[in-house]
Order: C-alpha cells, then structure tokens, then sequence
C-alpha cells in the first residue's frame, strides 16, 4: 500500500511522513507532504475543518 501511496519507493526504504486525507468515497481529498509530528495533529483537525468533513459524534 505504501508503494502504491507513493512513500515508499525502490530508491527510498524508509517511508515518507505524508498525511492522506480519504473522503468517504474513497477518494484522496488532499496530500500533506510537509509533515511535522509536533503539530500535525492541529494541522489535520484544521484541515479536515477546511474540507468541510464532519466532527465525529
């Protein structure tokens, strides 16, 4: 599945760090390929806001 996502290629074994937003149609929505783990959770609740995709309940 990485190879297929694109983060894992044969010229690099480790896997990029890119975040994947997946619409319940299976579609990718949008790619985050610049990463930071210190604020990626804040940085994917704001983006996922601004995709218009829905709270969980």
């Amino acid at each position: 599945m990485a190879r297929a996502y694109g983060v894992v290629t044969d010229k690099r074994a480790v896997p990029f760090r890119w975040t994947f937003y997946i619409g319940k149609d299976g579609k990718i929505l949008k790619v985050d390929r610049k990463v930071k783990a210190a604020t990626d959770g804040a940085t994917a609740a704001a983006t996922l806001k601004a995709l218009g995709v829905e709270a969980a309940k």
